[in-house]
């Protein structure tokens, strides 16, 4: 059983949230929580929120015991970009891009082929 949550329009470059993604994919939930815990890096807290989030879907809506969660699958998309102008000289300007994410998190009870 694979049970998922999302976290859209995060306002921050999905470049830098697949650096923190990286590190989670295929631990169990337990030890992804302490390295999201000790992770210096601003994309940890929306991520460990969309991952207490996936974990508390399968424990509420599927019966799923928590202890025995898998982090199959962690990805993050780009969102819309923000689009904005910083003044520069002579009268110019450069177009500043603010980019934002779609995170995905899926965790599984870590049997595999289901689902």
């Amino acid at each position: 059983m694979k049970v998922q949550a999302h976290a859209r329009f995060i306002r921050q470059s999905p470049f830098k949230v697949r650096r923190v993604l990286d590190l989670v994919r295929g631990l169990p939930v337990h030890e992804a929580r302490n390295v999201l815990k000790f992770t210096d890096r601003r994309a940890a807290d929306p991520i460990s929120k969309t991952l207490e989030s996936a974990v508390s879907n399968a424990a509420h809506n599927y019966a799923l015991d928590p202890g025995e969660l898998v982090v199959v699958a962690a990805f993050a998309d780009e969102g819309p970009t923000l689009k904005r102008f910083r003044p520069r000289a002579r009268g110019r300007a450069t177009q500043i891009l603010k980019r934002t994410s779609h995170i995905t998190i899926v965790v599984g009870d870590g049997r595999g082929e289901e689902g």
